[in-house]
């Protein structure tokens, strides 16, 4: 009960394990984008009164265990943070000054689990995703060769 937290009527704990991809599963999160995305991601999360408790960007996709309040849908925060952060990578890493809209940055669905007794392995599961994600590569060019 440590991590319950409370609104004017309600008390609540919920946290969600969230996977979304870039359009096309392009590996386009490297180099400045990576450094500065997940920075973006918390701001965005905070002004939707939820917080990124772990999150990885790997180079074609993004994993966050996000707690988000129950007066906000996951689908409210999703599209409010894919959305804001297309318009920021296209203005900031793409050269779009103007409206950013006909493009998609995103591509248009998620992954959504909810956490309950098992956050510490989802956590786990986030932090070495990418190891894991090496080590599956070298198995398959192992039994290609």
């Amino acid at each position: 009960m440590d991590n319950v937290q409370s609104l004017c009527h309600s008390k609540w704990e919920c946290k969600y394990h969230i996977i979304w991809i870039p359009k096309g599963r392009r590996k386009a999160l490297y180099g400045r984008i990576r450094q500065h995305l997940g920075d973006f991601l918390h701001a965005l999360a905070r002004q939707k009164e939820s917080k990124i408790l772990e999150g990885h960007l790997q180079p074609d996709h993004i994993h966050i265990l996000i707690s988000i309040p129950p007066k906000y849908s996951v689908a409210q925060v999703m599209g409010f943070m894919k959305g804001k952060s297309a318009i920021h990578i296209a203005r900031t890493y793409l050269g779009q000054r103007k409206n950013y809209s006909g493009m998609h940055f995103w591509a248009r669905g998620y992954y959504v689990s909810t956490v309950g007794a098992d956050e510490q392995v989802i956590r786990e599961y986030i932090r070495h995703q990418e190891d894991e994600d090496k080590r599956l590569e070298q198995l398959t060019l192992l039994t290609e060769a």
